[in-house]
């Protein structure tokens, strides 16, 4: 692509972003729906202004790729350990059940080989973080009942993500090879997983304690996307996925005293990537096909509602302790697919368990669910009223992790006031931009992470 090109789709990009996120913002929709409207109307079922969406797919993987590094920063064990009732227990229960019930209509009522079917039930049960909390956030409902167990869904369903990305090429073999089992390929494999972990464990920490002495926010911000991108390449060279790669190296910092500068430094990029991404997908919406098929298309949306949503609210009554206006709430937010699903089907497909027809039309299947998820939850609100600013059930004891307080700097006077907490059994998250000090004070057992916090994006990460 020459330079001309080049601006001139970053010119038509950047465009479409500024109008359509800002005025699917004014109508309650959401910024994700914005980008899909936007991705559709520029690409090559409507205005034509981009005719290859798949090279921007390529690019826009990064933004996926980003998002899983990040997830991986916020699962510290001691997060899962606190939630690992409504994580471990209806996150697990809501994939397997959707997964289950997606996958026998997929293969009993539409024919759908059974690998292939397996797939399109494991890829349906997911849903949208990216919808999900932006909602619940927009809507200030994150810490009620319904917001905390969507929350605890999102999050075992982008850890499911992960094994299932992982397994789609094994699935997809042909045949007549799945019985030969290459060796030397799983051996690459496992080398390069061992590579990462032993790197992560013993050199990432050195490495990000070297740039931070240089006290330079650009070499900080490459240093952490060259971990990224550069354990995603790894991952991509021994077969695996890139994204399996990034939540890897996220997981081993998730502990590390870098953790909230690292989120800070990658937060602008993984949002604009992210908003590519969704920008790509839109652009391979096939609207013809709508077109061709509406009834069929409307006949799948409703029937992947229809499937979805009561087992949701099933298990938030049951499992979830929640009423029924709760239950209903958390139902509508995540009975639509997720942008996981797009990466699972798109692996499909290149493993050919997909056909090009039936790949099209789940695309185009989850693009409007997830189109609808605004405007369910918006005539849910209406109907119910406005949701109870307190929850239904008492908060969980929450040991770690939910600091109180923010001490801005670890010196002197921020190791007092921490002794003051301390004695008083608040529990605080410290910040300190000087590398030397977050060291020493680590080694006596305080819990300090390295950042400057005089930068807003440090503070809303911590």
């Amino acid at each position: 692509m020459d330079t001309h090109g080049f601006l001139q789709y970053a010119v038509i990009f950047l465009l479409a972003t500024v109008l359509a996120v800002p005025l699917a913002r004014r109508f309650q929709l959401g910024a994700v729906f914005g980008y899909l409207a936007a991705g559709v109307v520029i690409g090559p079922s409507v205005l034509k202004l981009v005719h290859n969406p798949e090279n921007v797919a390529r690019v826009s993987e990064l933004g996926v790729v980003l998002l899983l590094f990040v997830i991986g920063l916020e699962l510290s064990p001691q997060r899962l350990w606190v939630m690992r009732r409504a994580v471990f227990g209806v996150g697990l229960a809501q994939v397997l059940l959707t997964t289950l019930v997606i996958g026998a209509a997929a293969h009993f009522g539409f024919g759908m080989p059974l690998h292939a079917a397996a797939v399109i039930g494991a890829g349906l049960a997911l849903s949208s973080t990216a919808f999900g909390l932006q909602i619940l956030a927009e809507r200030k409902e994150l810490n009620h009942a319904h917001g905390r167990l969507a929350f605890a869904i999102l999050l075992f369903q982008d850890l499911a993500a992960i094994p299932l990305i992982a397994l789609i090429p094994l699935l997809g073999q042909p045949v007549d090879h799945a019985s030969a089992f290459d060796l030397a390929g799983a051996l690459r494999v496992v080398g390069v997983i061992a590579a990462v972990v032993v790197g992560g464990r013993y050199l990432l920490r050195p490495l990000f304690r070297v740039v931070a002495r240089t006290r330079i926010l650009e070499v900080s911000t490459a240093t952490a996307l060259l971990v990224v991108i550069g354990t995603a390449w790894l991952m991509a060279l021994a077969g695996v996925s890139m994204a399996l790669g990034a939540f890897l190296a996220g997981l081993l910092l998730a502990d590390s005293e870098y953790r909230h500068d690292l989120e800070a430094q990658l937060e602008p990029f993984k949002g604009l990537l992210l908003g590519l991404f969704f920008i790509s997908v839109g652009m391979s919406v096939d609207l013809s096909l709508l077109l061709k098929l509406p009834l069929q298309v409307a006949v799948l949306v409703l029937l992947l509602l229809a499937l979805k949503a009561p087992l949701l609210a099933g298990l938030g009554r049951l499992a979830g302790a929640l009423d029924g206006a709760g239950a209903l709430r958390l139902a509508v937010l995540l009975a639509g697919g997720g942008e996981f699903a797009f990466v699972v089907f798109k692996l499909a497909h290149d493993s050919r368990l997909l056909g090009t027809a039936h790949h099209d039309v789940l695309v185009l299947v989850i693009t409007l669910s997830m189109a609808l998820t605004p405007l369910l939850v918006i005539a849910a609100a209406r109907g119910l009223g406005k949701a109870p600013r307190e929850p239904q059930r008492a908060f969980d004891r929450i040991e770690a992790d939910t600091p109180r307080v923010i001490i801005a700097g670890f010196g002197r006077v921020g190791q007092i006031v921490a002794r003051v907490l301390r004695a008083h059994r608040i529990p605080f998250t410290a910040l300190e931009n000087s590398i030397e000090q977050v060291e020493l004070t680590r080694r006596f057992g305080s819990t300090v992470f390295f950042g400057d916090p005089a930068r807003p994006e440090l503070l809303r990460a911590a």
